[in-house]
């Protein structure tokens, strides 16, 4: 669609690309994905903004089909000329990068780790010469490489790079760019089409039959330009009358196909080779044209009729030339051709390629074929291609005759989708499955399979996730000791989300098959389950030093270990009260997940320590874990604006009606665990504000039916709301459980929470209590509960009528909620020195911060300690838009060092 001087009619697209282009020579990255149907200019366009890409390196990678199953083929190939920035990147980066490759063995890499990689081999081109990425066919690329690109491309910031992305416009591309700004291009402006017709003919076509043509082919360049090459103008003008509108995408495939079909058969044959390998490997186009005996000139023929460009790999004119050569032949003709590209791909060592096309020349089942795919989707599984060898899986499994090892394939491809993280496709794939065909350990595999499938989609089979692992871990039971102790930790992780709204197995059973479970074999498994089933079983002080040994055991695991075992930490560390343990177990599996790209478990720990915090820790740290999965979610392409933590709002003041709403949603979906943290967070409004009746009526639907870890760590609100709402001898008894707590565990967060609410309940001898509970607090790092004693004391000074040192302690409160953003407290505070005649600084009376949400989250991370090199690791970003943000954030606070900057910031302590 080209003419002298440009292309004709994208004008404004080609100063969009310009624009990306040059913000990318001047250190601000970017990428856009320029989508449309075939034929519309989307490869003209891209090859038009590499031919203006002056004074920049220029890297293009094309996707073709028979690579789609490769992990991460394309990316490889578009890295290459990059290699030589591998060894600046951060080791563990190097090592994802080939084992991804497959040229280093190890742990499967995550796909995002490998974006990492790819993302700091950019920026460090950039540094040296700025950086244009073209990807053509971007939804033939193999799902590894589009996910990597894409999470590059929205990564990108500080850096010398651009990514422009061109693809067909559908629902799968769109999905996997989430995030990526995107430039849909339509048919040309009529004036603009006729004069790419009218310069596309020998001759002068009238004016009206171009227009019509015009509106018949939608503008679409393609169309114009072939139709021009194809057509007689007498026979243009001719078909401007017809009823049919002309030929566009499949249509405009038949007068390519009609061309083929009167070329001479060798160059026919040789054409169909190529369009049947996609990639463009001139070797193994000649190797297989060789075993046919065709002339090695038949490629120049091609060449010659421009269909084809040879120079460096054998590229089609058009992704619908290619189409009309392959589907110019019959079905026998092809598997002919695929089968002797099989052979080809063998002789050369191409391992994907030859089981890639073997499936292709078969008809019907054949168990050898399926075999070498399943070989091949292990190889894929060994690189970090989740999504990759699921597909290989399902193709082998097609091609397997009936019985189980045909549906067990299909469980291994679900497993591999879901790891992936493409949930809709594991749960087709599943509904495929007989079930009866299925081995013991197989049906246990697809059962929890599914139960993991409710929980990452909220589906409200969430409810029996729980009785579902049970199941798996029976069916696993005398065949597998591993896959069953694992199956049943997962039963109890998944009947958390649930909580009381969980069916199928009771709490006893859970814990009564964990007992069992746990005499399989010693390890951390058995030491997690014995400490599960003591937690569910045991009395209290009984359990106590069962857990301990447990939670010492996690502490002690390494990284890739933690992956595994991290998260059920947060069961056993709260039902020990243990706030450090709690907060440094998460953060280092958090910290392991982020190390190995694991973003969907680095999500799931940074969401507990998010809940985790408000209680036994502060609002502050709450939020800043909510900004770091929003954060997150960017990177991936997902909506950050739809991450709420509902116990959260009801802290930071959102309307009750909307805490309601949400909660409840979420319990219409089998979250219980989320409503009642909303419910609970209320409540806790409700006692800053004075509302006691109301607190009380809300939390005493929770602890008159209490669940586990869970609940006890509401007795003490409900202790002050019962005391302040007149039920003085329903608070005694819960008082009496927490001394006994206190003394079970040896915990200073439960010892000051049970001083605390002894001084509530023995009003005339409270100042002791309250005391202790101040001395208790101080050492910790649980500021909210130190807090709240500094509250509680000075308001019963106050009624005592001794008001300096009433004073002393509201004002430490105040200093202290303030500091963790506690602003309901810290106004229930102000509020009392206000009643004595004092009067505390007005709430938010600092100046707020004029930052952005990523700005605030670097700045905070940066007062915190972290190098830039770690954030930017915790962040997903290079070090180069660290700094970027940084230099943004010390210019918008007038501050010129990190200390400084810990004084504007108050960073989680």
């Amino acid at each position: 669609m080209g003419v002298e001087g440009g292309l004709l009619g994208r004008d404004a697209e080609q100063r969009q690309v310009r624009s990306l282009l040059g913000h990318a020579r001047n250190g601000r990255g970017g990428a856009l994905l320029v989508s449309g149907e075939p034929g519309i200019g989307k490869t003209s366009l891209l090859e038009a903004a590499l031919a203006g890409a002056t004074g920049m390196r220029q890297l293009r990678v094309d996707g073709y089909e028979a690579e789609s199953t490769i992990p991460f083929a394309a990316l490889q190939r578009l890295m290459i000329p990059l290699r030589a920035y591998a060894p600046s990147l951060p080791e563990r980066h190097q090592h994802a990068l080939r084992v991804a490759a497959g040229v280093a063995d190890g742990p499967p890499p995550d796909r995002f780790l490998v974006g990492l990689g790819v993302l700091g081999m950019l920026a460090a081109a950039g540094e040296v010469e700025p950086v244009a990425c073209a990807v053509d066919d971007a939804h033939l690329l193999d799902s590894e490489s589009l996910d990597v690109l894409a999470f590059v491309a929205r990564r990108l910031e500080a850096e010398s790079a651009a990514i422009i992305f061109a693809g067909r416009h559908d629902a799968g591309l769109a999905d996997q760019m989430a995030g990526v700004p995107e430039l849909g291009l339509t048919g040309l402006a009529p004036e603009s089409a006729i004069r790419l017709l009218r310069s596309s003919l020998p001759e002068v076509l009238d004016p009206a039959a171009a227009a019509q043509i015009v509106v018949a082919t939608g503008g679409n360049p393609l169309a114009l330009i072939d139709l021009a090459s194809e057509l007689s103008i007498k026979q243009l003008t001719e078909s401007t009358f017809a009823a049919e509108p002309f030929p566009v995408g499949h249509r405009l495939e038949a007068f390519y196909l009609r061309r083929i079909r009167h070329l001479a058969p060798d160059l026919q044959q040789w054409l169909l080779i190529a369009a049947a390998d996609s990639t463009g490997n001139v070797d193994l186009i000649r190797a297989a044209g060789q075993s046919l005996s065709l002339p090695d000139g038949a490629g120049d023929a091609a060449e010659a009729a421009d269909l084809v460009e040879l120079s460096p790999s054998v590229r089609f004119r058009h992704p619908l030339v290619r189409s009309a050569a392959y589907n110019a032949a019959q079905g026998g003709q092809r598997r002919r051709i695929h089968g002797a590209l099989s052979a080809a791909a063998g002789r050369l060592g191409l391992i994907e390629l030859e089981a890639w096309h073997a499936a292709k020349a078969t008809l019907g089942t054949d168990p050898a074929v399926a075999d070498r795919l399943e070989r091949v989707a292990d190889l894929a599984g060994r690189r970090g291609g989740f999504a990759s060898r699921a597909r290989v899986l399902a193709q082998a499994s097609a091609l397997t005759p009936q019985g189980g090892r045909k549906y067990a394939r299909l469980v291994a491809a679900a497993e591999a989708a879901l790891a992936a993280g493409a949930a809709q496709l594991a749960k087709s794939l599943l509904d495929d499955v007989a079930e009866d065909a299925l081995d013991a350990v197989s049906q246990g595999r697809l059962i929890s399979t599914r139960a993991s499938i409710a929980i990452f989609t909220a589906d409200p089979a969430l409810m029996n996730g729980g009785a579902n692992m049970l199941a798996a871990a029976e069916l696993f039971h005398g065949h597998d000791a591993t896959l069953e102790q694992n199956a049943l930790i997962k039963a109890f992780e998944y009947t958390m989300p649930a909580e009381r709204l969980a069916q199928g197995a009771t709490l006893s059973e859970l814990g009564r098959r964990m007992r069992k479970g746990a005499e399989l074999h010693d390890g951390i498994a058995a030491t997690i389950l014995r400490a599960l089933s003591a937690h569910i079983l045991l009395p209290y002080d009984e359990a106590v030093p069962i857990m301990r040994t447990a939670v010492d055991a996690i502490a002690a695991l390494d990284p890739e270990s933690l992956l595994h075992y991290g998260t059920i930490s947060v069961a056993l560390t709260t039902a020990l009260w243990d706030a450090d343990a709690r907060r440094e177990c998460l953060e280092r599996t958090a910290e392991a997940a982020r190390e190995a790209g694991s973003l969907q478990l680095l999500e799931t720990a940074l969401w507990i320590l998010s809940l985790a915090e408000l209680k036994g820790g502060s609002p502050q740290r709450a939020a800043h874990y909510v900004e770091q999965v929003r954060e997150l979610r960017r990177a991936i392409g997902y909506d950050a604006e739809n991450v709420v933590n509902v116990a959260l709002l009801a802290w930071f003041g959102a309307p009750r009606s909307q805490v309601e709403q949400i909660a409840e949603g979420a319990r219409s979906m089998g979250f219980g665990g989320v409503h009642a943290s909303g419910v609970a967070a209320l409540a806790i409004r409700d006692l800053c504000e004075g509302l006691y009746n109301e607190a009380y009526a809300s939390l005493k639907s929770l602890v008159d039916d209490p669940y586990l870890q869970v609940t006890p760590l509401e007795y003490p609100d409900f202790v002050e709301a019962a005391v302040r709402s007149d039920h003085l001898d329903e608070a005694l008894g819960f008082v009496e459980y927490l001394e006994k707590l206190a003394r079970a565990n040896g915990s200073p967060w439960t010892a000051g929470v049970a001083q605390r609410s002894r001084a509530l309940v023995d009003d005339a001898r409270a100042e002791p209590y309250y005391q202790a509970a101040v001395a208790t607090f101080a050492p910790t790092g649980i500021e909210i509960e130190l807090a709240r004693t500094h509250l509680l004391y000075g308001e019963w000074l106050r009624r005592t009528r001794r008001r300096r040192d009433a004073r002393e302690q509201l004002r430490q409160a105040v200093e202290i909620f303030e500091r963790i953003e506690a602003s309901g407290f810290a106004q229930r505070a102000r509020n009392e020195l206000e009643a004595i005649g004092d009067h505390a600084p007005a709430a938010g009376q600092r100046s707020p911060l004029d930052l952005t949400a990523q700005q605030l989250t670097v700045a905070r991370l940066a007062a915190a300690g972290n190098t830039n090199a770690e954030i930017g690791a915790t962040m997903f970003l290079s070090v180069n838009t660290v700094d970027y943000h940084l230099r943004k954030v010390f210019q918008k606070l007038g501050v010129t060092s990190r200390r400084q900057l810990a004084d504007r910031i108050h960073p989680p302590s």
